[in-house]
């Protein structure tokens, strides 16, 4: 090795040896972090990583909540399956509960999330007049329906609960070949010890099997028949095959010119409606029973009764001033009459 190569390595060796004494000394004197900043260190980061999560968290949920209400939206509104779900619930309404209508404009339905609220109310003619009967809430999951919530504002508060009871209480007509459950004098007394200035509502039970033009040939003038009550082939048992009570079915007895009314007889007669509504609910049995709160429908079997045997009515609703609605009594084809609502004076 040369004397100037000897001397190149020795001047980087000192170099070396000068380089790592200068960082040995930094590193001593170097300042030191004490117990209580070197806590602060670590709670201040795991605050700021716990507040990330929490940021990253908040914005999935941010970005799923509008994407599952998006898959909502669509869920009802493709192919118009809200509007035919609220569709079947006004339907319902028409074709089981009697001398009840409703303002089909006035229906809301509220979309909420994975579920839809339907709410509306519903009117019972008095005379003259209708009057607010009842606000119903139906909620869908879905599209499966709950029992719809209900404020009655009638009188004669309808039947609680849902099933059975709803209809055994609920029930005011009667098959000529069913028996009535409820003493027919005490019945008329209530029509005869009301006020001649009221009005009032009345279901009539007839004592053998009429055609719908029948019934107004044989009932006193100034009175409107509001709703025909049936036969489906079960009324005169009044159970289903399986021995469920079942709900009188029918429809409104005079045309409705109101647009959105199904029995708004422009393009058909009520009995071709009510024909059409039964095989609407039989494709939509379970929401039909659902809002109906009745445990067994049975509309299959009750709409093939109907088209094979015609419409044929056993009981009706009638609406009118006291006076005049007394004259049922000394109708020949009545069988019972029962008392419904009761107002003032409001013949025209």
């Amino acid at each position: 090795m040369s004397d100037e190569h000897k001397q190149d390595q020795n001047k980087d060796q000192n170099l070396y040896k000068a380089y790592m004494m200068k960082t040995k000394s930094d590193i001593h004197h170097s300042p030191t972090l004490s117990e209580e900043e070197q806590r602060e260190i670590i709670r201040v980061g795991s605050n700021t990583a716990r507040n990330t999560t929490v940021m990253i968290s908040l914005a999935i949920l941010l970005l799923i909540l509008p994407l599952m209400t998006l898959i909502t939206y669509m869920y009802y509104g493709i192919g118009g399956k809200a509007n035919k779900m609220i569709d079947v619930v006004g339907k319902t309404i028409y074709v089981t509960e009697p001398n009840i209508s409703l303002e089909e404009m006035e229906i809301e339905s509220e979309i909420g999330l994975f579920s839809m609220n339907v709410t509306f109310d519903t009117f019972k003619r008095i005379g003259s007049e209708d009057y607010l009967a009842e606000k119903v809430n139906v909620y869908f999951g879905l599209d499966e329906p709950k029992f719809p919530e209900k404020i009655s504002f009638l009188e004669q508060l309808p039947p609680m609960g849902y099933g059975i009871d709803v209809v055994k209480d609920g029930q005011k007509m009667y098959h000529p070949d069913a028996m009535v459950p409820f003493n027919t004098t005490e019945a008329e007394d209530v029509l005869n010890n009301l006020p001649d200035g009221t009005v009032a509502e009345a279901y009539v039970s007839f004592s053998q099997l009429l055609k719908p033009d029948e019934i107004e040939k044989m009932l006193p003038k100034e009175m409107d028949i509001r709703w025909l009550a049936v036969d489906t082939g079960l009324e005169a048992k009044q159970l289903d095959k399986e021995g469920v009570p079942i709900t009188p079915i029918g429809y409104p007895a005079q045309v409705d010119t109101t647009t959105w009314s199904p029995f708004n007889g422009r393009e058909q007669t009520n009995e071709e409606v009510f024909l059409n509504i039964l095989k609407l609910l039989e494709k939509n049995e379970q929401t039909a029973e659902m809002v109906s709160k009745i445990k067994s429908l049975e509309i299959k079997e009750r709409r093939k009764y109907v088209e094979d045997k015609g419409i044929q009515v056993y009981g009706a609703v009638v609406t009118g001033p006291v006076p005049e609605l007394r004259k049922l009594e000394q109708v020949k084809n009545i069988r019972a009459v029962k008392v419904g609502e009761v107002k003032l004076w409001n013949w025209k």
